[in-house]
């Protein structure tokens, strides 16, 4: 902006000076006597004397026109310049009313003026940020649901099978494991609100066969009422650096999908692979289409509404370090990888 008001004071200043110069130059070079052309008069007085106070005053009307005419022509320069600048600065402000809304990639101005290039370039990338932490918050809500409907849903099983049954000790077993649930389902809230304030996860070491054999209590009701079991297999006292919640919520969403798509018996198995620790879940199902295998993990992917559930997975496992892939699409074999450590 400085720079603008500079080069059209320089402009005014310029302009008027080669107009007065113009005008001194064409008295100095008029061909003839310039007073006697212009005005009539003689060129002396009776003495011999030249008329000076005329030859002034002609001088002085002609930088006077010239200076008039040179501070008109610098008038319209700043009211154009004036004129540009505050286009550019309705432009800037509409463009900040529309962040609200979002306007996550506005075309730059490119005016040349350095403040207003550098205003704009700070609201484009202010709509960026807004664009993405709202993107964020949307996968995050998503997420938030799909992490909180699966152990309702699975404590809501619970407290039916409670509800129905007169055997104390049917109604003590699935008590303890609802209790299990519940204080499962406050972890998950915990970690949600640590993501919404950190958004780094810390990754310690968990015994993989305790989060095994707590899913497989949890989940074996469900796989029994429609015929079909969950059978846990390989080495024992592995550790992984993940968290308890991330890492049962990996695997309750696969255990999740395959109630849901999938057929016959859940085959769990967990070996060391070097320094990872690789844990495979299948079933005998049909599998994975071969047109969506592909995009299985990618949000806008929905199978059935299994695609949310397996895109976060696959983020919960990078932020522990791993990777969730599909090995197999028919039938279907998944598997997780994640750092071994000791326990």
């Amino acid at each position: 902006m400085r720079r603008v008001l500079v080069v059209t004071a320089a402009q005014a200043v310029v302009t008027t000076a080669l107009l007065v110069a113009l005008a001194v130059a064409t008295l100095l070079l008029w061909p003839d006597d310039p007073l006697t052309t212009l005005t009539g008069t003689p060129e002396a007085d009776v003495d011999g004397t030249p008329v000076t106070p005329v030859v002034v005053l002609v001088l002085v009307l002609a930088v006077l026109v010239a200076s008039a005419v040179a501070l008109a022509i610098a008038a319209w320069v700043a009211a154009r310049r004036a004129d540009r600048v505050g286009h550019l600065l309705t432009t800037l402000g509409e463009r900040a009313e529309r962040l609200g809304p979002g306007d996550p990639r506005p075309v730059p101005l490119r005016s040349g003026i350095e403040e207003v290039d550098r205003l704009d370039a700070a609201l484009a990338r202010g709509a960026q940020q807004g664009a993405k932490r709202l993107a964020s918050e949307r996968d995050f809500a998503a997420d938030a649901s799909h992490q909180l409907r699966t152990p309702l849903t699975a404590l809501l099983m619970r407290l039916e099978e409670i509800a129905s049954t007169d055997d104390l000790a049917v109604v003590e077993e699935e008590a303890t494991i609802a209790i299990g649930q519940v204080e499962r389902l406050s972890r998950v809230v915990d970690e949600l609100m640590s993501r919404t304030r950190s958004g780094v996860d810390a990754n310690p070491v968990v015994s993989l066969d305790s989060v095994l054999a707590s899913l497989q209590r949890e989940w074996q009701p469900a796989f029994a009422g429609v015929r079909r079991s969950i059978h846990v297999s390989g080495e024992r006292g592995l550790g992984v650096r993940a968290t308890p919640v991330a890492l049962a919520q990996i695997l309750t969403t696969l255990l999740e999908n395959s109630l849901l798509h999938g057929s016959g018996t859940v085959e769990i198995a967990a070996r060391r692979a070097g320094p990872s620790v690789v844990i495979e879940v299948a079933d005998s199902g049909e599998g994975v289409p071969a047109a969506i295998a592909p995009h299985i993990f990618e949000r806008s992917v929905s199978s059935s509404g299994s695609g949310l559930g397996l895109s976060l997975a696959r983020d919960l496992a990078e932020a522990a370090g791993g990777r969730l892939e599909l090995v197999r699409a028919r039938p279907p074999l998944f598997a997780l990888f994640l750092s071994a450590s000791a326990m």
